[in-house]
């Protein structure tokens, strides 16, 4: 199994500063600091195991996926005040922790590399998908996992941003083309023609390096 999550016993109400008291807005009109933070433990930190599964597939890396969550959380945890309650909650954590992925692993080159027993094998990639509401993959999805990490940030990096996130969204995370148009805000057309285009240009950007590996859904 995944390893233990150090930030699993993470106390909010000791640990890190109240979501009002890291901004200047007032938190809500009807909501005390306390109601706001109860609320955060309801509502977000249920779905930390499927923020997880989705970090592991963008990182591949197990040290790299509790930052990029635990970095998510804290993010999410201080601008909580700006989320509308009945909203969708789960697009909401999930656009945080694409868009702090992006801008992390753009200067992911300088940073040392990992001892080789971070690194995420194909066996545990398949089991943090559990942690997903659907445990179907697509063809890309499952090529994106077995490319080695260099060459997959590379391909990413390669796409558009707008391109970029629709290509996690929908193939890392699994989420539907409604639930991608209502999080961007743009029409569902919108999305799957995105979508289609990435996936193009992924295949394109991949080709040789996935015929090398033997990855024919890449093609």
């Amino acid at each position: 199994m995944p390893t233990r999550l150090r930030w699993e016993a993470m106390d909010t109400t000791t640990h890190a500063p109240t979501p009002a008291a890291t901004t200047q807005a007032p938190a809500s009109s009807t909501e005390d600091d306390a109601q706001l933070q109860a609320r955060f433990m309801d509502e977000a930190m249920p779905l930390m195991n499927q923020l997880f599964g989705a970090a592991l597939g963008m990182t591949r890396n197990r040290a790299d996926a509790e930052d990029l969550v635990q970095e998510t959380y804290l993010k999410a945890y201080q601008k909580f005040h700006q989320y509308k309650p009945g909203t969708n909650i789960k697009a909401w954590l999930y656009r945080i922790l694409t868009n702090t992925y992006i801008t992390g692993y753009r200067k992911a080159q300088r940073s040392p590399k990992r001892a080789s027993t971070d690194t995420v094998e194909d066996w545990q990639l398949a089991e943090a998908a559990s942690h997903a509401e659907s445990g179907l993959k697509s063809a890309e999805v499952e090529a994106l996992e077995a490319l080695p990490s260099t060459q997959l940030r590379e391909a990413l990096d390669s796409l558009s941003e707008e391109h970029r996130m629709v290509v996690l969204m929908a193939d890392v995370e699994g989420m539907s083309y409604k639930e991608i148009a209502e999080e961007l805000g743009v029409p569902m057309g919108t999305v799957m023609s995105r979508l289609n285009r990435a996936r193009k240009n992924l295949r394109a950007s991949l080709a040789d390096v996935a015929a090398e590996y033997g990855i024919g859904g890449a093609k």
